[in-house]
């Protein structure tokens, strides 16, 4: 297997609000919902990094798809870290995540490591890291 990830898909119970969440408060860019045509079809899709994208669809029509029966979540499973250039950078994302809806689970602050970190949870409690991390070079 090549080391290539071309789509990061999270689990939602609200479509419409998960989109509000990411397209609205965060900015990320999409066109939308596509596939409402489709029964367990509804996505939507927001650009990241170039070859990158994030996707949002519904657990039930995840579980459907996979063929797994949808069990109750831990928030612990795994997170998406968002790395940033500056430790204002990442104070300001975390406000508008706050502005977003998000929940602030740990509030931004210098880490053990030397860096600068915050957690914020999504509306269906998927954990985002903000970082900036001094050790590596951010590209735009």
């Amino acid at each position: 297997m090549k080391p290539r990830i071309s789509v990061i898909t999270l689990g939602v119970n609200d479509l419409e609000r998960s989109l509000k969440f990411y397209r609205d408060g965060l900015g990320l860019p999409t066109t939308g919902i596509v596939g409402q045509e489709f029964e367990h079809g509804a996505v939507a899709f927001f650009d990241l990094q170039s070859g990158l994208k994030l996707a949002i669809w519904s657990r039930k029509d995840i579980a459907h798809d996979t063929g797994i029966e949808q069990t109750p979540i831990s928030p612990t499973d795994f997170t998406i870290g968002h790395n940033v250039g500056s430790k204002a950078e990442v104070d300001t994302v975390m406000e508008q995540a706050r502005k977003a809806g998000a929940t602030i689970t740990v509030p931004a602050h210098d880490t053990f490591w030397g860096g600068y970190s915050g957690y914020f949870q999504d509306p269906d409690g998927h954990l985002w890291e903000v970082v900036w991390n001094p050790d590596w070079e951010f590209i735009e």
